[in-house]
């Protein structure tokens, strides 16, 4: 299922290195905390749609992300989203995500790097609950670290800055407790966003 063409998505990120620049300035810190060649699950904030666009281009290679299932269902976007690396999972039904999270699984085992949102949806400027599901799921088959990611947007005169920030890789005992390793990326997610423990309701 792991299907992305990285010609196609090179090609993606300069335009979308164009166009975000017209309207945001990046500011990455923390880059070389994510592994130059393992495996590692990237954990970020989900502020807006487009921290999708802003983290491929704040990381320093190709990633693998987890998307709703809700954005696959038209075939050429299907096509558009797999080719960039988007893996579809439908967190109510788990049981028709099968080939989704073995796809995940083959991604990790490969060496790759794949993006989860833990929040599952977007939460401005508040921190939302995570969810565990996944988390737990690859703990308990896979050894790769989990990085945290915080993203702050500044609002002002001219362009937007959006600052950012890899956090500390966090090596999970795959005998402990995914909820409680979750809870201490979620932590460090706040902190690296600037949101302390601010909560609040989800947009869909």
């Amino acid at each position: 299922m792991l299907r992305r063409d990285d010609r196609l998505l090179g090609v993606v990120k300069a335009f979308a290195r164009i166009a975000l620049s017209l309207f945001y300035r990046i500011e990455i810190e923390g880059q070389d905390r994510l592994p130059p060649e393992d495996a590692f699950v990237l954990l970020p904030k989900h502020q807006r749609w487009q921290d999708i666009p802003i983290i491929a281009l704040a990381a320093p290679r190709p990633l693998y992300y987890v998307a709703k299932h809700d954005l696959f269902t038209n075939p050429l976007t299907r096509w558009f989203l797999g080719s960039l690396g988007g893996i579809p999972l439908n967190r109510h039904e788990p049981i028709k995500s099968r080939e989704s999270i073995r796809a995940v699984m083959a991604a990790l085992k490969s060496g790759e790097g794949v993006v989860v949102f833990p929040e599952g949806t977007y939460y401005v400027n508040r921190m939302g609950s995570g969810k565990p599901g996944l988390v737990r799921l690859i703990i308990g088959r896979a050894a790769a670290p989990l990085i945290p990611a915080g993203l702050r947007y500044r609002e002002g005169k001219g362009k937007t800055a959006v600052h950012v920030s890899f956090g500390t890789p966090i090596y999970p005992d795959a005998s402990g407790p995914g909820r409680s390793v979750l809870d201490r990326v979620m932590k460090e997610i706040a902190a690296l966003s600037g949101l302390g423990e601010k909560r609040g309701n989800g947009v869909r």
